[in-house]
C-alpha cells in the first residue's frame, strides 16, 4: 500500500494533490492515502480566519474553503492532525475526528483509526508544559490567550493515546523531545542552526511525546513543524544479532536533494538566532517553563532483562521506530514523501475500495475515559496504568457487544459519520468577515458520541424551553 507523507500543509492543498499526482504519472504508481502532519489550516470562510494564531498579514483564506464545499474534492482519501497554526474553532467541533470536507478526516485531538487493518494513530497540536495538565477550558470566542492555548495538547490525550496497542504509524506535529540524537545531529544543525540552543539544553520537541513513542514502538513515525525533513531511527529492541551498521537511510526517488555541504562545519560551533526565520512568529512561549514533563507509562528498556545469565532467545526480530519529519510545502522543499507499508490484505482485496474504519480499541478508552473529558481548567486525576487498562478492556467488550461491524469485521467510518457543512463558505459574511463566528453543533461530534454511548461534552445541541 502506497502512503504519501506530507509535512506542514499551511493552505496548499491544490500544489500537494498536484504533486501526487505528477508523481503518480512518473512512476507509474497509485497512492492510496496521504497522511498530512499538521498546520493544515481549514478554513470555510474569514470568520474562521479570526479564530486563528498568526500575525493579521498571514490571514489568507487559502483553498481548503473549495473542498469544503465540494467545488472539488480531494482525490485520494486524506488523513490530518492539527498544528499549532489552524482555524481552531473548526477543529474543536470535531474534537474526538470527523470529517472536514469529503474525503478529508481530520483524527481529532488524538485518534486512531483502520485504512485496509493498517492502525493509524495521532496527536494534534504542540507542546506547552503550562497547558499540558488542565483541562480544555477554552471557550468561544477565544481571547488572545485561548486562541494559542487551545491547540496545546494535554496529558488528558496523551494518556488515552498510552494505552493503545501495536500501532504501524503515528501522526504528530511536534517531534518527539530528543529525536535529534537518534539521526544526523551534524547535519541538521548545519541546516539549522538556530536549533543549538534548544538541543543544547534539551527542550527541543515535546517530552509526552517521546514517552509515548517509547511506549507505542510504533513502526512508522512521521512529524513537520520546524520546516525541514529529518529522518531517525529509535531501535527499542536490537534482536538476537545485534545491528553492527546504521539502518539503511529512508530513501525518497521522488524529492529534491540538499546538498548540506554547501554548509561550512564550522557553522556548527557558532550560536544562531534564539528564533526560527521560517516560522511564523506569535508570542506562544511567554508562560514556558523549564519542568520536563513525563506521565506517561514507559515500557521496559529493551535488554534490561532479570537475569543476565539467561540464554538469549533465537531468531528475536530487531524493533525498531522509523522517525521521519518533513518540510512545509513549497518549491525545492522536501514536503512529501511517498512510502510502501505492507498490509495484511490479499491482493485481491487490496485492489478492492479502500477499507476505512475506526478502531476498536480506540473507542473503548474514548467510552473508558470520556467521564474524565473536562472543559474547565481543573483536570480530574487519572487512574494508574493497571486500572486504565481494566477500565479499557471492560470498555472493549462492551463496543463488541453494542457496534455493529461489517462482514469483515470493521467498524466503517462511514456508517456512523457523514460529512456535513456546519458554518457557510465564504461570500456570506458581509461586515461580520472580522468577527470570530458563532460556535456550531456538529453533528458528526453528535453521533460519534451517540455510538460509544457518551453525552456530547463538545458542542451539545443548545437547550430549548
Amino acid at each position: 500500500m502506497k502512503i504519501a507523507v506530507q509535512g506542514c500543509c499551511h493552505g496548499q492543498l491544490d500544489a500537494i494533490y498536484k504533486h501526487i499526482q505528477d508523481l503518480e504519472r512518473q512512476h507509474g504508481y497509485k497512492v492510496d492515502l496521504l497522511l498530512i502532519c499538521g498546520d493544515f489550516q481549514a478554513i470555510r470562510n474569514h470568520r474562521d480566519l479570526q479564530c486563528m494564531s498568526v500575525p493579521n498579514k498571514y490571514k489568507e483564506l487559502g483553498q481548503f474553503y473549495k473542498y469544503y464545499t465540494s467545488e472539488v474534492t480531494a482525490p485520494v482519501l486524506t488523513i490530518v492532525i492539527g498544528g499549532n497554526h489552524e482555524a481552531s474553532n473548526y477543529m474543536w467541533e470535531l474534537y474526538h475526528g470527523g470529517w472536514l470536507a469529503p474525503n478529508i478526516y481530520f483524527l481529532g485531538h488524538s485518534g486512531c483509526v483502520r485504512v485496509n487493518g493498517i492502525r493509524i494513530a495521532g496527536a494534534s497540536g504542540i507542546f506547552k508544559g503550562h497547558d499540558f495538565r488542565m483541562g480544555h477550558y477554552e471557550k468561544m470566542p477565544y481571547d488572545s490567550s485561548s486562541m494559542r492555548t487551545i491547540y496545546h495538547i494535554r496529558e488528558y490525550s496523551v494518556r488515552k493515546l498510552s494505552l493503545l496497542s501495536s500501532i504501524k504509524i503515528f501522526l504528530s506535529h511536534d517531534w518527539p523531545q530528543s529525536i535529534e540524537h537518534y539521526g544526523d545531529l551534524a547535519g541538521l544543525l548545519r541546516r539549522k542552526q538556530f536549533f543549538r540552543a534548544d538541543v543544547d539544553n534539551g527542550t527541543l520537541g515535546s517530552p509526552p511525546l517521546m514517552g509515548l513513542l517509547k511506549t507505542l514502538q510504533p513502526e512508522w513515525w512521521f512529524a513537520a513543524h520546524l520546516h525541514t525533513r529529518f529522518e531517525a531511527c529509535v531501535v527499542h529492541q536490537e534482536g538476537s544479532e545485534p545491528a553492527k551498521t546504521a539502518p539503511p537511510p529512508i530513501e525518497n526517488p521522488d524529492e529534491i536533494k540538499i546538498d548540506d555541504d554547501e554548509f561550512d562545519d564550522e557553522a556548527v560551533k557558532q550560536p544562531g538566532p534564539a528564533n526560527n526565520p521560517e516560522e511564523i512568529a506569535i508570542d506562544d512561549d511567554e508562560f514556558d517553563d523549564a519542568k520536563p514533563v513525563t506521565s506517561i507509562p514507559q515500557n521496559q528498556e529493551a535488554g534490561a532483562s532479570e537475569s543476565s545469565t539467561e540464554k538469549p532467545l533465537e531468531h528475536i526480530p530487531r524493533k525498531d521506530t522509523k522517525f521521519l519529519a518533513l518540510d512545509k510545502c513549497l518549491p525545492r522543499r522536501q514536503f512529501l514523501e511517498v512510502i510502501d507499508v505492507e498490509t495484511s490484505l490479499s491482493p485481491a482485496d487490496q485492489d478492492a475500495a479502500l477499507s476505512f474504519a475506526f478502531d476498536p480499541e480506540w473507542l473503548a478508552i474514548c467510552r473508558a475515559f470520556h467521564p474524565l473529558l473536562s472543559t474547565t481548567r481543573h483536570q480530574p486525576a487519572f487512574p494508574d496504568e493497571a486500572d486504565a487498562r481494566s477500565m479499557v478492556a471492560k470498555e472493549l467488550d462492551w463496543v463488541s457487544e453494542n457496534i455493529k461491524t461489517d462482514a469483515s469485521g470493521e467498524i466503517p467510518i462511514s456508517d456512523y459519520q457523514t460529512f456535513a457543512m456546519t458554518a457557510p463558505g465564504p461570500g456570506t459574511e458581509g461586515q461580520a468577515r472580522f468577527q470570530q463566528p458563532p460556535w456550531y453543533t456538529n453533528p458528526q461530534t453528535e453521533s460519534f458520541c451517540r455510538m460509544i454511548g457518551v453525552p456530547n461534552k463538545i458542542n451539545p445541541p443548545p437547550q430549548t424551553s
